[in-house]
C-alpha cells in the first residue's frame, strides 16, 4: 500500500491502495508516518517526493472506517500513528517534502498539501475538502494553514464550500507551486527535487527550520481547536445524516435535521 525508492538523494513515497483511491485506512497512516521518520533520519535522503498510484493522489480517510468510527466505536482498531501520528510527523518533517499531485485529491489528501514545501500539480488534479458535507469541522491544522497559504477568504470557501477545486484554481490561490502536463509531472517534480537534493543537506534543513518553525505552536493551537470542534460535531444529528446519505447514494438532507435540531450557537461559538 506504500511505495519507497531512492532517485539519488531523493526519497520518493508513492501512495499505492488504487483500489481505494489511495485512501488513508490506519495501516496506511501508519505506512506512511513511518515513511517520513525513516527519510528523517536517512543520512543520504536529501529531498522526498510524495505522490499516489492511480487516478487519485488521495481520496482522504478511508469512509468505511470512518463510518465504523461514528456507528461503532468500541470495534474500531487505532494504529499505531494514525491520522494524528501523520500530522506529527508531517509537522516535524525537517527536510524538503514535495508533493506530486497526480490525481484527485479529498480530505487528508488535500489537507496535508499544506505541509508541503511546494506543491506540483497535474492538470487532471482536483481538490476538495470535504468536511461540511460530512457535517464535521477542518482538520490537520487546515484552519491556519490555508489561511496562511491563501487568504482567508479563498481558504474559507475551500473550507466551508466542500466545492471542487481544479489544478488552475489551485495555482491561482496559492495551493499549488507548479501544474503541469500528467505525463511530466512527475519528471519535472523529480527535476525540482533533484535541484533542491544538490545542495547541502544541513542548510536545506536549517533553512526549513527557520521558515516553519515560528508556525509550529500555531499548528498545535489549531489542531487543538479543530478536535474540539470535531468532537462536537461527529456523532451528531448532521453528521449522522451526512454518513447515512453517503451509504445510500443520496444527498444529505441538512436542512431537515437543522429544523428538527436548532444549533446551539452558544455551545459552538465557545472555546
Amino acid at each position: 500500500m506504500l511505495h519507497v525508492r531512492d532517485d539519488g538523494r531523493v526519497r520518493v513515497v508513492t501512495l499505492d491502495r488504487p483500489e481505494a483511491l489511495n485512501a488513508f485506512n490506519e495501516a496506511l497512516y501508519d505506512a506512511a508516518a513511518d515513511a517520513l521518520i525513516d527519510a528523517a533520519a536517512a543520512p543520504g535522503v536529501a529531498v522526498v517526493v510524495l505522490t499516489g498510484t492511480g487516478r487519485a493522489f488521495s481520496a482522504g480517510t478511508d469512509v468505511v472506517e470512518m463510518a465504523t468510527l461514528t456507528t461503532d466505536p468500541g470495534s474500531y482498531e487505532k494504529g499505531r500513528h494514525g491520522f494524528p501520528g501523520l500530522i506529527d510527523q508531517l509537522t516535524v518533517f525537517p527536510k524538503p517534502l514535495l508533493c506530486a499531485v497526480n490525481g484527485m485529491a479529498l480530505g487528508i489528501g488535500a489537507t496535508l498539501l499544506g505541509y508541503a514545501d511546494l506543491v506540483l500539480m497535474s492538470t487532471e488534479a482536483k481538490v476538495r475538502c470535504p468536511f461540511t458535507d460530512l457535517a464535521v469541522a477542518p482538520e490537520a491544522a487546515s484552519s491556519y494553514l490555508f489561511p496562511l497559504l491563501l487568504g482567508r477568504q479563498e481558504a474559507s470557501w475551500l473550507l466551508m464550500s466542500s466545492a471542487w477545486l481544479t489544478a488552475e484554481d489551485c495555482a491561482r490561490i496559492g495551493l499549488a507551486w507548479r501544474v503541469t502536463a500528467p505525463e511530466t509531472l512527475l519528471p519535472e517534480t523529480l527535476e525540482v527535487a533533484h535541484h533542491l537534493a544538490s545542495k547541502p543537506i544541513a542548510s536545506l534543513v536549517e533553512t526549513k527550520r527557520t521558515v516553519v518553525a515560528a508556525h509550529r505552536d500555531l499548528i498545535a493551537a489549531a489542531r487543538a481547536r479543530e478536535d474540539v470542534a470535531f468532537s462536537r460535531l461527529l456523532g451528531q444529528p448532521a453528521s449522522l445524516e451526512a454518513f447515512a446519505a453517503l451509504a445510500e447514494r443520496r444527498p444529505p438532507d441538512f436542512t431537515s435535521v437543522d429544523a428538527a435540531h436548532p444549533v446551539d450557537i452558544e455551545h459552538h461559538g465557545s472555546d
